[in-house]
């Protein structure tokens, strides 16, 4: 009994040991987060609207994050670094490229160009002959940490772009956004000339992003504050940024336009409660790190999808926290007649009747 007790004992040391004093970089950042929104009711009430997703094109791919329409066929990336085309009823896959990296978003230029936006390798383009060319690595003398999205404008002549975190790379968005260090940016890169602009910075976690009506802003998604802030490129405001929605009642991964009336912005997963109840207190934040270095990130998994009007008011609400949802969505785009979704980490993309979206 008392060699049990030592043994105990001991464990108990080395974990609190571990716990307290385990070398890590974090450094996290004391800040304040609003309270969270209910699911319970209002705007934001749980429902099973996305109960109804079905399978749609390659099945047994690994994180098809990235998502295009193009000629009835999902162009999409994945974790193994291909990017792919499928048809819809999955029959047909051909890879168009290997980055090497983790493509997480993706464009057209009007000149034909899929320009990808990769994790690890930065801003890339692919050509029709299938040639990988590296566009851009670095702004200011700060290379990127974490490309993360790209949009293109209409003209061909602009791609705006994230860098989620400057510090930290990719697979590192946990220590990232619980960190709250503020190292994320937004970007240009001019095609003419092949120069890359700092638009914003201080951001948190910039993830998604996408251009609103006529190009006259651009939106980033700032998941660790759960809020979207808009840049704007046009008009009087021209330079300045604000914030689009704030308040969010999860984690906003990409966004995308529909062209005409529609931002939809998918959630990663609904906001944790020990995340933001710890957010003022950093010793207890690097606790939490040093503990998920073993244990699973306690992350919800549910379905979670918004609508926003060009004014970022809400007009839908689209969940699932049913066993076995298509989760976590972290790409949401409008094609036509239908609501497409990719995910980080599922084996296929999914999609919804637009009809049943806005109901």
């Amino acid at each position: 009994m008392r060699a049990v007790f030592r043994f105990v004992s001991l464990l108990i040391v080395v974990v609190v040991a571990f716990l307290l004093l385990m070398p890590t970089r974090l450094n996290p950042v004391a800040w304040t987060p609003p309270p969270a929104p209910s699911l319970a009711s209002g705007v934001y009430a749980e429902n099973q609207r996305l109960k109804e997703v079905e399978p749609v094109g390659a099945s047994d791919i690994d994180g098809p994050e990235a998502l295009l329409l193009e000629n009835d066929a999902l162009i999409t990336g994945l974790h193994d670094g291909r990017v792919i085309r499928t048809s819809l009823d999955g029959k047909v896959t051909k890879v168009l490229t290997d980055t090497g990296g983790r493509p997480l978003g993706l464009a057209r230029h009007p000149n034909g160009l899929l320009v990808i936006a990769d994790g690890v390798k930065g801003l890339l383009s692919l050509d029709a002959q299938g040639r990988l060319i590296p566009l851009t690595t670095a702004v200011n003398g700060v290379p990127f940490g974490f490309t993360d999205d790209v949009v293109i404008d209409k003209p061909g002549h602009y791609a705006y772009f994230s860098d989620a975190s400057s510090r930290w790379g990719y697979g590192k968005d946990g220590e990232a956004i619980i960190e709250h260090g503020g190292d994320g940016r937004l970007l240009r890169y001019d095609f003419q000339t092949g120069k890359t602009t700092l638009l914003l910075d201080k951001l948190e976690f910039a993830n998604g992003v996408t251009l609103g009506p006529d190009d006259a802003f651009v939106l980033v998604n700032e998941t660790g504050a759960y809020r979207i802030t808009r840049y704007w490129l046009t008009g009087a405001k021209a330079g300045t940024h604000d914030v689009f929605i704030d308040n969010l009642p999860g984690l906003p991964d990409n966004l995308a336009f529909n062209g005409r009336d529609r931002f939809w912005v998918a959630l990663y997963a609904p906001r944790n409660a020990l995340l933001d109840a710890t957010a003022a207190h950093p010793f207890v934040r690097k606790v939490i790190v040093r503990a998920l270095m073993v244990l699973p990130k306690p992350v919800e998994k549910r379905a979670f999808v918004l609508g926003l009007d060009v004014d970022g008011k809400v007009i839908a609400n689209l969940q699932d926290a049913g066993s076995g949802n298509y989760s976590p969505i972290t790409t949401v785009r409008e094609y036509g007649d239908w609501l497409y979704f990719g995910s980080l980490k599922a084996q296929h993309m999914a999609r919804l009747p637009l009809s049943k979206a806005l109901n």
